[in-house]
């Protein structure tokens, strides 16, 4: 029974060792598959021309640059105009700010004025009719009197 259990043990021993070699097989043929798909990328990208040779950044940049530096140049001295029409504006509205405080002030004034005579003629007017109310009050007594 030794012997038969030997042999099997060997048959197992070959079959993982055959399975061992078929995967190593396989690798080894996807790695050279891949090696020569390498290989003839770089003989492609190597015989291929470069068409964006014909245009280098630096031409580019010059372009981009040239282009909004003019722009720049027409708005800084816009923004310099704008600017000084602002403070312009901004002195203007003080001025029309202190003027229209100042003639509110002479507003108040007449108007305090103005109500300062009223209350002085109605207190004279009330001490005209005061007076008039008591004459006649008088001319009334002595009337009722004779």
């Amino acid at each position: 029974m030794d012997k038969i259990q030997e042999l099997i043990d060997l048959l197992k021993e070959r079959k993982q060792e055959e399975r061992g070699n078929l995967l190593w097989w396989i690798i080894g043929v996807v790695g050279a598959v891949c090696a020569i798909a390498g290989i003839a990328y770089a003989v492609y990208r190597y015989f291929t021309p470069d068409y964006l040779e014909d245009f280098t950044d630096e031409d580019f940049e010059d372009d981009f640059d040239s282009y909004f530096e003019d722009e720049d140049m027409k708005t800084v001295p816009e923004k310099k105009e704008v600017k000084a029409a602002a403070e312009e504006v901004k002195e203007k509205a003080a001025d029309a700010f202190e003027k229209a405080a100042d003639a509110a002030e002479e507003v108040k004034d007449k108007v305090t004025d103005a109500a300062e005579n009223v209350i002085e003629k109605a207190a004279d007017v009330v001490e005209e009719v005061k007076e008039k109310a008591s004459e006649v009050a008088e001319n009334v007594k002595e009337a009722v009197e004779k």
